[in-house]
């Protein structure tokens, strides 16, 4: 009988063995490792608010492609960034222009994003025919007529309309606008509650700058009561965030978020952006108009940001969303102002033709050490 386990026999049986082992260790050294894919910003902060950005016409018309790609990426809200403004609107008594602002709409019902209409009563950027009313009644129908043609074409398609944007001074006064001027304060409620007859199931907001300083806190906290007292719905305020690395302070943005939420309302960060350039020392506000000559001093990063700038980017924008995300219950929204850096209007504002860096992807659309705090953010349990 052949013995099963001879000495050549056992020597195979060793050979195989050790074989076997070294090659499934190769095996197991050479597996791909398993990356971790960050999460999006829309992704990371889905069981908090919702995260936007403003848009333009090249992005909605599909000119722009990566802007279009980073947005259905990265966000679930939009918000027009010019082209639903009064002069854009009605540049006609009475004439209507839809065409760009029905794209938007197509756009966002197309890629499920929660769509907010900007604006419908702003004394900047309206059509020249406005400011040339003399008759207050005349000036009172065309404000109710072009509130309740925009707002009633898009019944059922838009979550919610900045109703009434800027209408404050930074005492807290009611600035002196046309429609102030002519109509009285009584001009606010209308627009409210015509709004509301056009859309009731739309959300209806006020949305300022500078709306962490306490004088125009106060403000606005008194011109919202006002006008709920007088019947008119206020769903929310929009705390638009043109900020810098340096202000408001934390306590300033908290005290607000939870002054504004004391009303009763809905909070929003709107228009989002961290500019990182110095700015003339009599700037105020996000005011429009303003407009300051351009110097060496005033464009210091022409090529790039440097790492010591980044850096402190970074941690702003983990500092203003640590304390969104603490908020988390009275916050529904935040909105960038902007996709990218090669967007941003602060490239031109309050000075012109300077490189700025306020947003969370680069002009090559792709995401800054700013992007990454703000995942860390949402990721961080300890937050």
């Amino acid at each position: 009988m052949k013995q099963l386990y001879s000495p050549s026999n056992l020597c195979k049986y060793v050979l195989f063995f050790c074989l076997s082992t070294v090659l499934l260790s190769c095996k197991q050294d050479h597996q791909p490792e398993k990356v971790e894919v960050e999460p999006t910003l829309k992704e990371a902060y889905k069981n908090y608010f919702l995260i936007g950005s403003a848009v333009n016409d090249n992005q909605i018309s599909g000119k722009d492609s990566l802007g279009v790609q980073l947005i259905k990426e990265q966000f679930n809200t939009i918000t027009p960034e010019n082209s639903m403004k009064w002069m854009y609107m009605e540049p006609a008594q009475g004439e209507f222009n839809f065409e760009t602002a029905d794209r938007y709409i197509d756009f966002s019902k197309k890629n499920n994003l929660v769509f907010i209409g900007h604006n419908l009563v702003w004394h900047s950027q309206l059509a020249p025919w406005v400011n040339q009313i003399k008759d207050n009644e005349e000036l009172s129908n065309s404000l109710k007529n072009h509130v309740q043609t925009i707002a009633s074409r898009y019944k059922g398609k838009i979550h919610g309309w900045d109703v009434v944007n800027e209408a404050l001074n930074e005492d807290g006064t009611l600035r002196n606008s046309l429609f102030l001027e002519k109509l009285g304060p009584e001009y606010l409620t209308n627009a409210f509650k015509w709004a509301q007859e056009a859309d009731p199931n739309a959300e209806l907001y006020y949305n300022d700058y500078n709306m962490t300083k306490p004088k125009k806190r106060e403000g606005a906290i008194t011109m919202v009561k006002n006008l709920k007292e007088q019947g008119a719905r206020v769903d929310g305020i929009g705390m638009q965030a043109h900020w810098s690395l340096e202000g408001p302070s934390l306590q300033e943005i908290e005290e607000s978020i939870i002054a504004y939420s004391e009303l009763g309302v809905k909070v929003m960060i709107t228009e989002l952006d961290v500019t990182a350039l110095p700015n003339p020392w009599d700037l105020e506000g996000a005011e429009v108009s303003q407009n300051f000559e351009g110097s060496e001093f005033m464009n210091p990063y022409t090529e790039q940001l440097p790492d010591s700038v980044s850096n402190q980017l970074a941690k702003r924008y983990r500092d203003i969303f640590a304390l969104f995300k603490k908020h988390q219950d009275k916050i529904s929204r935040v909105t960038f102002w902007g996709v990218n850096d090669g967007q941003t209007w602060l490239n031109n504002w309050p000075i012109e033709n300077r490189t700025n860096y306020p947003l969370l992807f680069d002009r090559q659309f792709k995401p800054k050490a700013a992007y990454h705090s703000v995942i860390q953010v949402a990721k961080d349990s300890t937050l």
